[in-house]
């Protein structure tokens, strides 16, 4: 057992990571909004937002990278480099979600973050929400793996960070490509579509990515992991 930044006691045995984007920080939507803007200012005669929307999750540069593919445009490298500091500077503004900061006073796990997104920019973000404190050192980014979400490095690196097996760890995430990372890791995944860009539609895809829970309110989330984290205590030999 430890000490948990909200005076309780955390147990070591298992842990939950959530991704940052879309699970911690309501961020999606606003960076969905400026990658469609940025991309219609540069072509004004393709459809963008059908195409970049189902790309969320993946890393800037990949969103950018495939939409231009689909749609039979190009970017240069200064242009990505641009739109991804655009879309950084505007989803660092956006608030946390809705009821998280509540329910990770409650969880009484170790946590984690794992994102898709650099180590400045989400120790920014949660530093400003003030989220910070229930993870304290314990972020694992793409900049520190050699591949991205949806490859299971930067969980699996989350693992070894927190000194667990992977079947010990919980995931929340937003995203199929989330979902895939963590699944491939071999960890348990719930799926949340309670952030301002998630829709019911998500639901089945979540869950055929691997999401064994799909919720949308992060009220639930204290009793989810409690029931978690007595079916893998009663399954331990």
């Amino acid at each position: 057992m430890t000490a948990g930044a909200n005076g309780g006691a955390l147990t070591s045995n298992y842990a939950l990571i959530c991704d940052c984007d879309g699970v911690l920080i309501d961020s999606e939507a606003v960076a969905a909004r400026m990658l469609v803007h940025e991309l219609e200012a540069r072509w004004p005669d393709a459809d963008v937002e059908p195409v970049v929307l189902p790309l969320l999750g993946l890393r800037i540069e990949k969103v950018l990278q495939s939409t231009a593919a689909q749609l039979g445009k190009s970017l240069g490298v200064a242009e990505i480099d641009a739109i991804r500091r655009a879309v950084e500077a505007a989803a660092i503004e956006a608030p946390a979600v809705e009821g998280i900061e509540a329910a990770l006073a409650q969880v009484p796990l170790v946590k984690g973050c794992a994102s898709n997104s650099f180590r400045p920019y989400v120790q920014t973000v949660l530093t400003r929400t003030g989220l910070v404190r229930f993870f304290g050192e314990r972020l694992f980014c793409a900049d520190a793996v050699p591949n991205p979400k949806p490859a299971p490095d930067v969980y699996l690196a989350a693992a070894r960070g927190l000194g667990l097996a992977p079947c010990a760890c919980l995931v929340v995430e937003d995203s199929v490509t989330g979902v895939t990372a963590a699944s491939a890791a071999g960890m348990t995944v719930l799926g949340f579509i309670g952030g301002g860009h998630a829709s019911d539609a998500q639901i089945d895809k979540l869950h055929a990515a691997g999401a064994r829970h799909v919720f949308d309110d992060m009220r639930q989330l204290p009793d989810i992991v409690a029931q978690w984290t007595l079916s893998v205590t009663a399954a331990a030999p």
